[in-house]
């Protein structure tokens, strides 16, 4: 991004023609830039997400390793993307600046040069999808933004960071444990996202029934719990074969079905819901569209979320 006076921050041109100049880039590796799209990250589709995916797994089959710059905003939707669809097992890293390339301290380069010092790692064979920022290494399933406009806002506060980029070399300090997968040919949109606040009625679950979605994942409070005026709306999606997944708005833990009053995690259980585990709102969204776009069946993509939940 860069600044044009009484426009703000928009998309910059030269971006190809930046990395081809860069010298560093130069004495760490060959390196051929492709540019995808150039779009504000807000833009970013769940579809063009995964047309970005067979990209790179096609492009990846030439190369060691793949480096995408993104914007911030939907970082961590699109390297979750990536990281359940692609088949390659090479290094595909994402990284980013949180600040323009006209301000001061800007961030950019030094992560672009940290990314591809990454991808060139052979540590970082067979590890996913990461994310570079600020020297640290994280994992795409974990990773979440976590400021709007601090440099040091990408971080992963449930399992911390994988690793990180030294001066010297590039250290790992722990393995991904949890890695899901689901190689498809095609994705399925019909799946939302809602998020419960206090009081909340059933109005936008309806609305999501009235409008043919296959699943309806709720941000819940704490352990998995929701106002009690939501409930009769979730049984009749339940009843109409809609998947409701149950996750939790707060920013660490996982959901249980530890509480029995009425809207308890423990009742939803019992209704029917799915509890996400430790899965955020927007990449159980992601996952599901996945799982959809493969399977096509509520009672199979029941099975294979419920089997990979943390």
């Amino acid at each position: 991004m860069k600044y044009v006076p009484d426009e703000g921050l928009v998309p910059a041109g030269d971006l190809i023609e930046f990395l081809h100049s860069f010298p560093q880039l130069k004495s760490i590796a060959e390196i051929d830039v492709f540019q995808f799209s150039n779009i504000p990250s807000p833009h970013m589709t769940p579809t063009q997400m995964f047309e970005l995916s067979k990209l790179v797994d096609l492009r990846s089959i030439d190369y060691d390793g793949v480096v995408i710059t993104h914007g911030t905003d939907t970082l961590e939707d699109s390297c979750y993307m990536l990281d359940l669809t692609l088949t390659t097992r090479k290094p595909i890293v994402y990284t980013a600046a949180m600040r323009a390339g006209s301000e001061l301290g800007l961030d950019g380069p030094r992560n672009i040069i940290g990314a591809v010092r990454v991808a060139c790692d052979n540590c970082a064979v067979d590890k996913g999808v990461l994310v570079v920022m600020n020297d640290e290494i994280l994992a795409a399933r974990d990773v979440v933004k976590t400021d709007t406009g601090r440099s040091h806002s990408f971080d992963s506060p449930d399992y911390g960071i994988l690793g990180i980029i030294d001066s010297d070399r590039i250290i790992f300090y722990r393995q991904i444990v949890q890695s899901d997968k689901v190689w498809t040919n095609a994705i399925d949109l019909k799946v939302d996202l809602i998020v419960a606040c206090a009081g909340m009625d059933g109005r936008y679950i309806e609305t999501s029934i009235e409008t043919n979605a296959k699943a309806i994942v709720i941000e819940a409070f704490g352990r998995g719990n929701l106002p009690p005026k939501m409930l009769p709306s979730i049984k009749n999606a339940l009843e109409k074969k809609i998947l409701v997944v149950i996750v939790s708005r707060a920013y660490t833990g996982r959901v249980l079905p530890e509480y029995g009053y009425i809207g308890g995690g423990k009742q939803l259980e019992q209704m029917g819901c799915i509890l996400g585990g430790d899965l955020k709102g927007h990449k159980a969204l992601i996952k599901l569209m996945t799982l959809f776009g493969k399977y096509d069946n509520p009672e199979v993509v029941s099975k294979f979320f419920i089997n990979s939940v943390m």
